[in-house]
């Protein structure tokens, strides 16, 4: 499907010097086709302003760049700087900035009006990206990520199934898993497939400011042993005895055999409201 697109993208690095870095998880998705759907999932008007993360050669950013307001793309290696200026000359709605995203506060790249993020991210900073942005001072409408397939599985997982990463995003927003993407449509081509996925945020957090780090404290205990019990693995976490973690779990119609993935997010927000009640703080 993408083979021959990938003649113009060898042809452009080697006019620049350039070889994609593995251990940055450089893979340039450039069959247009999918970079037009990964718009069309976003939801990306004329009206909209946009950060992409990992700008690469800018083949997103150029489709963006014909469809959004503004568009800053952030790019971390600053080799191929020199490569979207030349190839973005010719639209004046981008802005490039060469640097770490994860240094970055989302309110200095985009710093008026309402935002997306739209990125096709290395694998091995998903997560890190992913709390980056769900936990910044100035919060996307709508984050629309790239990510290895398996990754997507879990970030989207429903009841029975949950993880870490699954409970973390909904605290904040709606994940949905858009489509798959074939390794073949990059280059070079990664081990496996990737995943289009979607998160609608809500105007605010589910919790606020204190209840929420009882949340992620409450979830982090409940996943340090996935495959005990969660009157056990609290009990450990939390540093609680076996018989608060089974007062709090009754408390609210849970089983204390229960496993840690088998909650749903209603039951870990009723752990979190009924936390003081069992151990004041």
């Amino acid at each position: 499907m993408n083979q021959p697109l990938q003649g113009p993208i060898t042809a452009i690095l080697k006019n620049h010097g350039l070889r994609p870095d593995k251990s940055l998880g450089q893979n340039f998705l450039t069959d247009s086709n999918i970079l037009k759907k990964i718009i069309r999932i976003a939801g990306v008007t004329d009206q909209d302003n946009v950060l992409e993360i990992g700008a690469g050669l800018g083949h997103l950013t150029a489709q963006l760049a014909q469809t959004a307001k503004d568009v800053v793309a952030v790019e971390l290696d600053e080799r191929f700087i020199p490569v979207l200026e030349e190839n973005l000359a010719e639209f004046e709605n981008v802005k490039i900035i060469q640097g770490d995203i994860l240094s970055f506060k989302t309110s200095d790249l985009v710093q008026e009006g309402d935002y997306l993020v739209v990125a096709n991210i290395p694998y091995y900073i998903t997560s890190r990206i992913i709390r980056n942005l769900l936990e910044s001072e100035r919060k996307p409408n709508r984050i629309v990520l790239t990510i290895q397939y398996e990754v997507g599985q879990r970030l989207c997982a429903k009841t029975g199934k949950m993880s870490l990463l699954s409970l973390s995003v909904l605290m904040y927003g709606e994940p949905s898993l858009e489509t798959r993407i074939p390794s073949g449509a990059f280059f070079p081509a990664p081990k496996v497939d990737s995943a289009v996925v979607l998160v609608n945020l809500y105007p605010e957090p589910l919790l606020d400011g204190k209840e929420r780090e009882k949340f992620f404290e409450i979830i982090r205990a409940g996943f340090l042993h996935k495959r005990k019990t969660l009157r056990n693995t609290l009990s450990k976490g939390l540093a609680w005895s076996p018989g608060e973690v089974e007062n709090l779990l009754v408390s609210v119609d849970i089983d204390p055999q229960r496993r840690a993935e088998t909650l749903s997010m209603d039951e870990w927000l009723e752990l979190t409201r009924n936390y003081d009640k069992i151990h004041p703080s």
